[in-house]
């Protein structure tokens, strides 16, 4: 399992992650957003960021969809099942860049 998080305030609609991730959309603001369906939901802090968690074969997509972003607005983490369920809100498990 593995959850992509965008930061919607680094975010400045460049869209280098729809090429290489169909999971990755446009929203109403400009701004990036992730297209779930299915058992995803997509989560949404303060709308200064937005997060889903996935269990599928697509990670190789998001990994490069988080490179192409030229504002390190995109981070993939993996998540450990048994945490999903205590998992705190988007904004306390991403990925920190050094």
């Amino acid at each position: 399992m593995y959850r992509i998080t965008i930061d919607r305030d680094a975010c400045d609609g460049v869209f280098a992650c729809l090429v290489r991730d169909g999971r990755f959309a446009e929203d109403g603001e400009g701004l990036a957003t992730l297209d779930t369906a299915g058992p995803t939901e997509l989560e949404v802090d303060d709308a200064h960021a937005v997060a889903a968690t996935f269990d599928d074969d697509q990670r190789d997509d998001a990994e490069q969809a988080a490179a192409a972003c030229p504002l390190d607005a995109i981070h993939v983490e993996t998540v450990e099942e048994d945490a999903t369920a205590d998992a705190s809100p988007a904004g306390d498990t991403e990925e920190v860049q050094p």
